[in-house]
């Protein structure tokens, strides 16, 4: 009896035993592409294995990786990423694979966030049919209907920040080169990081703690600092706050209601006793830049996972005449221009190392920021509230239908941290503050993150 009684506390315990009710709610917002049966939950569970939701561009031993993509629903690793074998090795157990944009919303510039040809269309749970913006759009829902109280996303620019903050959950997307990519299916070597999704910033902390590390198979996990303090958790208070000085940043107060947020955001850090400089802004978006460099990079990162994997598709080429072969599932509502870009870029690495010079100068932008304004981090808001979904038009034209803002892309371009953290609710959707600094600062961020978190009070919770 003692046993069963063990065993039925360990289930309630820990979200994710899959009820009648969980059920409903997992295919209501549409949030996993594949999932653990009910007994091997149970099993791990009874094991005193806790769960986690895993974005399905990462490879997990005993599911597909597809990156939401049909072409490779039978691409089955033969081992476990590099982050996902230390969540085994610390007490974790992977109990799903959650969906995602396609490719990592990087198949077309017409997309729509949420949507795969593998998963269908995820769903935010606030609103009506409102996104769950992308590409980490599992991982954040499943946070933010409570079925769970962490998930693993990946970001090359907003991929972790935007579902956490339209879904009102924490976000933390590391410093490049401080979570190994091994075993992620790729975009960028030079923005791509892996990072905690969770109901709390000390839930993510944890999390961080256990999958941040060097990885001889990832060159940028070599660069972290040899004296970088991997404890985000002990110094945790409510106190983080007081006599630091942050930067604020303006984006969004074009908007009534994101010049409320932002004097929000203002007023509680004052009250903490931090001193806040509103600062002068000019860095320009290198946005033709970018996309040279993410373009140029996927094909070859790309192709380089490929090449390793159990997927019967090796080359960019070989996936575009899978997409046209398939293409009233797979191309059903937005196309693949980037894919055929990114698949002529080979011949442009003159253009691309100019594009690169010019992303990585995003660094000097932010550390200016920071030393001409003496602060220790820069804040804002972190996304617009979610806008509604539109297969027809895709993102940028439900986005022009309705309200938009953002920070944090300047981060992904430079590989900064960037922690997003609930704020407070416009047109009853959740948005997110965000905490941003220089390279290696993921510990002082944390910690700033923890301390508004507690001080806002803010626990923003659907109605499912």
């Amino acid at each position: 009896m003692k046993q069963i009684y063990i065993l039925a506390i360990t289930i309630l315990f820990f979200n994710g035993c899959n009820t009648t009710q969980d059920k409903q709610i997992e295919n209501k917002f549409n949030i996993y592409i594949s999932k653990l049966s009910n007994e091997e939950i149970e099993h791990n569970l009874s094991k005193g294995l806790k769960p986690i939701a895993i974005k399905d561009n990462i490879d997990v031993k005993g599911f597909a990786n597809t990156a939401g993509s049909l072409a490779l629903k039978d691409n089955r690793p033969s081992n476990n990423a590099f982050l996902i074998q230390k969540l085994v090795d610390n007490g974790y157990f992977v109990i799903g694979k959650t969906n995602l944009s396609e490719w990592a919303n990087f198949r077309s510039s017409s997309s729509t966030s949420g949507w795969s040809s593998m998963g269908g269309q995820t769903i935010n749970p606030y609103g009506s049919m409102r996104t769950p913006c992308g590409s980490s759009s599992g991982s954040g829902v499943v946070v933010a209907t409570g079925l769970i109280d962490v998930a693993i996303g990946t970001e090359t620019n907003g991929s972790v920040s935007c579902p956490s903050s339209v879904n009102g959950i924490v976000g933390i997307k590391p410093t490049v080169g401080l979570v190994s990519r091994s075993g992620i299916i790729p975009i960028s070597h030079t923005q791509d990081t892996a990072g905690p999704m969770a109901s709390s910033v000390q839930k993510a902390a944890e999390i961080l703690e256990i999958i941040a590390g060097e990885d001889i198979n990832d060159p940028a996990t070599l660069n972290i600092p040899k004296d970088f303090n991997f404890d985000f958790t002990s110094e945790l208070n409510q106190e983080s706050l007081q006599g630091k000085r942050f930067g604020l940043l303006s984006t969004g107060s074009h908007d009534e209601d994101g010049e409320k947020a932002i004097g929000k955001i203002k007023e509680l850090l004052e009250n903490s006793g931090a001193i806040v400089i509103e600062v002068d802004d000019k860095r320009e978006y290198p946005g033709e830049a970018e996309l040279l460099v993410l373009m140029y990079e996927f094909k070859e990162n790309l192709e380089k996972y490929l090449s390793t994997s159990n997927s019967p598709f090796k080359t960019l080429q070989e996936l575009i005449e899978f997409n046209d072969a398939n293409k009233e599932k797979v191309l059903k509502y937005f196309d693949q221009s980037i894919f055929v870009d990114s698949d002529k870029t080979t011949s442009q690495k003159e253009q691309y190392l100019v594009a690169l010079d010019q992303i990585l100068d995003t660094r000097n932008g932010i550390d200016s920021l920071l030393e001409e304004n003496n602060v220790d981090a820069l804040v804002g808001l972190s996304w617009s509230p979610a806008w509604a979904i539109n297969h027809d038009g895709g993102d940028d034209e439900a986005i022009a239908a309705y309200r938009f803002w953002v920070n944090g892309s300047y981060a992904a371009m430079a590989g900064y941290p960037h922690v997003t953290v609930p704020l407070d609710y416009i047109d009853g959707l959740p948005i997110g503050m965000s905490f941003i600094g220089t390279a290696w600062s993921d510990k002082q961020l944390i910690e700033y993150a923890h301390s508004f978190e507690q001080l806002n009070n803010f626990n923003p919770t659907p109605a499912l």
